[in-house]
């Protein structure tokens, strides 16, 4: 039993408030997910720079020097800002693949979170209401945005077991429910060169999703396809870099619902996770179909 979260503006007006107003709808799901928390934010980028989001158990000390050390090794500007025991480097888009393998060689106390260029990641063991205060989600701004508060069930209550899950450049994933075929899944995608940081089946359905847009796929078509290749009961909620998507298996055990006004769509567990949100009362509200993909890009 988890619960999930997501908020997607559909234009600029509320841009302004997007942790102010996703802070709400995850702490309304602390009971559901007691274990941890976490949220990914798709903010304001800087044009042919990536965001690379890393945390460390040893927290703010960890990141001393970290930024000026891989500037040398890169030949090139990378800045750091430190959020508790998370910090996001900022570098050019042509420099993050070295950037990643000299994290991996350089830095072994630090865990790769995600990377995007609008997309930062946040998660961390604790009730929702610790972790949301510890970044400071409600000063954050963006255009959308999805969260998860972890009750475990597949693997560890550790940081890197938390939600949302990254494989690939500014796309994210959370999940209530539980894949029955992931182990199998994941030897297939390791075989096709995806890595894997946890045991956890939620990291396996970010890597299919990451593994489908590889091929071409927008993020609506690789949500269709994994429809005949997941199996489980599971209710998705995924964010690309202009993109924003919710999934339910055929069965749909797991509860959900959406509302969905002219200035944004929302998605919550129980619908108690969206009362707080402006116009509400006026939204159309409704739960998901089974196995129905529901997609939305900024501008569309």
């Amino acid at each position: 039993m988890c619960g999930i979260v997501g908020l997607f503006f559909k234009d600029d007006r509320f841009d302004a408030r997007l942790g102010e107003l996703l802070t709400p709808m995850l702490v309304a799901m602390s009971d559901r997910g007691p274990d941890s928390a976490g949220f990914a934010v798709y903010g304001a980028g800087i044009q042919e720079h990536v965001k690379v989001t890393i945390s460390a158990p040893s927290g703010p000390v960890a990141f001393d020097g970290l930024a000026e050390r891989m500037s040398r090794a890169l030949e090139a500007e990378v800045t750091a800002v430190v959020r508790s025991n998370h910090c996001v480097l900022s570098m050019p888009e042509v420099t993050v693949e070295r950037a990643l393998a000299w994290l991996k060689d350089n830095a072994p106390n630090v865990h790769v979170v995600g990377a995007g260029t609008r997309m930062e990641i946040y998660k961390e063991v604790g009730l929702p209401e610790q972790v949301v205060s510890r970044f400071n989600l409600a000063k954050m701004t963006g255009t959308h945005a999805i969260g998860h508060t972890r009750m475990a069930t597949e693997s560890a209550v550790t940081t890197n077991g938390a939600h949302p899950f990254s494989t690939g450049i500014d796309q994210c994933l959370v999940h209530n429910g539980s894949l029955s075929n992931h182990n199998s899944l994941r030897r297939k995608l390791k075989h096709d060169g995806l890595t894997f940081d946890t045991e956890n089946d939620t990291e396996v359905a970010a890597a299919y999703l990451t593994w489908r847009m590889r091929q071409g796929m927008n993020l609506g078509h690789a949500l269709e396809a994994s429809l005949a290749d997941l199996d489980g009961f599971y209710t998705f909620v995924v964010g690309s870099e202009s993109g924003f998507g919710v999934l339910r298996d055929p069965i749909a055990c797991k509860p959900a619902v959406m509302a969905e006004t002219e200035s944004y769509v929302a998605f919550g567990t129980e619908y108690r996770a969206l009362v707080t949100l402006p116009g509400i009362e006026h939204a159309r509200v409704w739960e998901p179909e089974p196995a129905k993909v529901y997609f939305w890009e900024r501008g569309q």
